[in-house]
């Protein structure tokens, strides 16, 4: 018997990027076009007659906007959304605050006159649909209460380094983690699988949601107590030693599991050169990138920890490094942040 196939309604303003859209989705057996609405008054009709498994809806809308239409449709009928979003600031900021909503993940608006980059945007495009289509209706996650006023008191000469890594369902994951780490704690390095120009506008939105001071890395920035560093979209981020303290570094090399900035290349780095004095942490995410890299840590004497699967968006970075052993604890995303604090605060005692 023939699987059913997973029914997606296309929501777009404009009538070139709904066919556009249509075309890339149609591309695989396992998808099916069933509509496509110009505005949210229409989707809203076509979501009740045709009752799609996923939905892909444009950043920028007419006669609501996107934010709105998907905050009443996940307080009313939450679905699997995945945003369509062109790569210009102001987008950036509406994505992540989409993202914070509810929405699954989010796709760059493929340009019309690039037919070179229309294959890769149809597989990025594909896969997030039919991940959207697997998981559960998300919901907007619960912001965790921020960490109350504490200390973790005074560090050994060699201040430890927190490295975090993330994918789908990331955004909110790493807010949720950082928001419960107090304004002293160590330093921590991140990387979030972002276009260039989305990450700037994270750290600036983690920056305003937590006590410690949060940045987009520059080359040779001093990894600093009550610091976390973005690492920029399409450049990798990785840690060396000087002197008692860890330096970023940023380079322009190959993707790394596929990805650049790639959560292997950070954790590798932070492997070699802060061995057991690092914690590694690896959130939600589709694919494996960052489980070769905390198995490395792990390997080193760093303590490791993967989110569990019943509260990522997405159980495929952290699942495989729990399949490879990597993961020396498996935790609930609320218990995460409190566990690097008593990591941190055992090896400081």
């Amino acid at each position: 018997m023939t699987a059913r196939r997973i029914r997606v309604l296309v929501v777009d303003d404009s009538a070139l990027m709904r066919k556009l859209l249509s075309s890339l989705l149609a591309t695989d057996p396992e998808l099916e076009v069933i509509g496509a609405a110009s505005d949210p008054f229409e989707a809203r009709e076509l979501i009740k007659s045709l009752h799609p498994d996923v939905l892909t809806l444009d950043v920028e809308m007419p006669r609501m906007d996107g934010l709105t239409f998907l905050r009443n449709l996940m307080r009313l009928h939450p679905m699997p959304v995945v945003m369509v979003s062109s790569l210009t600031e102001r987008n950036a900021e509406v994505t992540l605050a989409a993202l914070e909503l509810g929405a699954f993940d989010f796709v760059t608006k493929p340009g019309v006159d690039q037919a070179h980059g229309l294959a890769s945007c149809a597989i990025e495009i594909v896969t997030k649909v039919k991940a959207a289509a697997a998981g559960r209706p998300r919901v907007a996650m619960p912001r965790l209460a921020p960490a109350a006023p504490r200390s973790l008191g005074a560090m050994r000469m060699t201040e430890p380094v927190i490295a975090i890594g993330a994918s789908t369902g990331g955004t909110e994951a790493i807010a949720a983690v950082l928001a419960r780490l107090p304004a002293d704690a160590p330093g921590v390095v991140i990387v979030q699988h972002i276009p260039p120009q989305f990450s700037r506008r994270f750290a600036e939105r983690l920056d305003r949601s937590c006590a410690m001071s949060v940045r987009e890395a520059c080359d040779e920035a001093p990894v600093l107590v009550g610091h976390a560093y973005v690492a920029p979209g399409d450049r990798h981020l990785h840690i060396v030693r000087s002197g008692a303290r860890w330096i970023c570094r940023l380079d322009d090399g190959p993707p790394v599991s596929g990805h650049r900035p790639s959560v292997d290349r950070l954790f590798e780095s932070v492997a070699a050169h802060a061995g057991r004095n690092a914690i590694g942490v690896l959130l939600t995410g589709m694919g494996s990138d960052g489980a070769a890299g905390l198995a490395t840590m792990q390997a080193a004497g760093a303590p490791t920890i993967a989110q569990d699967r019943e509260t990522s968006v997405v159980w495929g970075m952290p699942g495989e490094a729990v399949k490879r052993g990597a993961a020396d604890e498996i935790l609930p995303l609320p218990a995460i942040a409190d566990r690097v604090i008593a990591l941190v605060s055992r090896r400081a005692g």
